[in-house]
C-alpha cells in the first residue's frame, strides 16, 4: 500500500523555502547526471506495497518545493499558484518529460515514476537544467509515486490537459495483465482526473499490448479516439516517440510502434 502523510506536502512549509534557497545556492557549473550512477530494474511491480510518502489529497501537496520559480513568479505578479497540467506516467529518465517543458513552456509538466533511483536522477536532471538554461525547465519536475493507486492524491477533479503513458510494462503473462497501466477500472480514474477535451497518450512497441490498450479506450464511455489528421498536427504527439529515450532506441532499431489518442469526453 501507499503510506500517507502530509507533513513533506503542505503548502508554503518551512521545507519547501529551504529547498527553494538551496537551488538558488547551488554553482552554475553543474554537471549532467549520469545514469549509471542511478541503476535500478527496468520495471517494478506496481501491485507491490510501497513504502514513501504520499500526499492525504490534492491540497496537501506542496508543488512549490518542485517548482519554486514558477511559483516565485506568480506569487510575484499578483496571481494564484499554477497548476499542473501535464503528467508523464512511468517517466523513466525524464526524457518526455523534459521535452514537453520545452515544447510547452507554459505548462506545469510533472513527471511520475515508481522508481527511487530513477526519481533521483530525474530531479538531479532537472535542477543541472535549470541551472544551465536559466529561466528555462522552470515548469518541469517529478514525484516519486504509484499512479496505480495514486493519482488523485495528486489532481483535483478535471485538473490535468495531458496524460502520457509511453512504453508501459506489457507484464506478458496473463496472470500479470492486471498490472498493466490501462485497464477498465483505471480509465475511470484518469477520466476523472482529466479535463473535458483533454488528451490521453499512449505509444508502445508491443503489438499485443497497443490492442489492449486501444481495446480498453474503444470501450469506455468517457473516451473517443482523436482524429488521425489530428494526432499528426498535435505537438505532442511528435514526442511520443523522438521524445522519449525507450522511443529514440526503437526507431534506432527500426521497430514499430503502436499508438493510441484519446480525448476525455464531457460527462453526460
Amino acid at each position: 500500500m501507499c503510506v500517507q502523510g502530509s507533513h513533506m506536502f503542505t503548502q508554503g512549509s518551512r521545507q519547501g523555502s529551504e529547498t527553494f534557497e538551496a537551488f538558488l545556492c547551488v554553482p552554475q557549473d553543474v554537471k549532467m547526471p549520469k545514469k549509471q550512477l542511478y541503476r535500478a530494474r527496468a520495471h517494478s511491480n506496481p501491485l507491490n506495497d510501497q513504502f514513501f510518502d504520499v500526499p492525504l489529497s490534492p491540497k496537501h501537496v506542496n508543488w512549490a518545493e518542485i517548482y519554486p520559480e514558477a511559483y516565485a513568479a506568480a506569487a510575484a505578479a499578483g496571481q494564484p499558484p499554477p497548476l499542473v497540467r501535464f503528467a508523464d506516467v512511468g517517466c523513466g529518465f525524464g526524457g518526455l518529460t523534459v521535452k514537453l517543458a520545452e515544447t510547452f513552456p507554459e505548462k506545469l509538466v510533472v513527471g511520475m515514476e515508481l522508481r527511487d533511483k530513477v526519481t533521483e536522477y530525474v530531479k538531479a536532471r532537472v535542477i543541472a537544467l535549470r541551472l544551465q538554461s536559466p529561466g528555462s525547465y522552470h515548469n518541469a519536475g517529478v514525484v516519486r509515486t504509484n499512479a496505480m493507486k495514486c493519482l488523485p492524491n495528486y489532481f483535483a477533479k478535471g485538473q490535468l490537459e495531458k496524460l502520457f503513458f509511453l512504453f508501459a510494462d506489457p507484464h506478458f503473462k496473463a496472470a500479470n495483465h492486471r498490472r498493466r497501466i490501462i485497464q477498465t477500472t483505471l480509465l475511470a480514474e484518469y477520466a476523472f482526473i482529466m479535463a473535458p477535451g483533454g488528451i490521453l497518450y499512449t505509444i508502445t512497441d508491443v503489438e499485443e499490448l497497443g490492442i489492449w490498450m486501444k481495446e480498453k479506450l474503444d470501450v469506455h464511455p468517457l473516451f473517443e479516439a482523436v482524429p488521425e489528421e489530428e494526432v499528426e498536427r498535435d505537438p505532442a504527439a511528435a514526442l511520443l516517440l523522438q521524445g522519449t529515450e525507450e522511443g529514440q532506441k526503437v526507431a534506432r532499431n527500426g521497430g514499430k510502434t503502436w499508438r493510441a489518442v484519446y480525448r476525455r469526453i464531457q460527462d453526460t
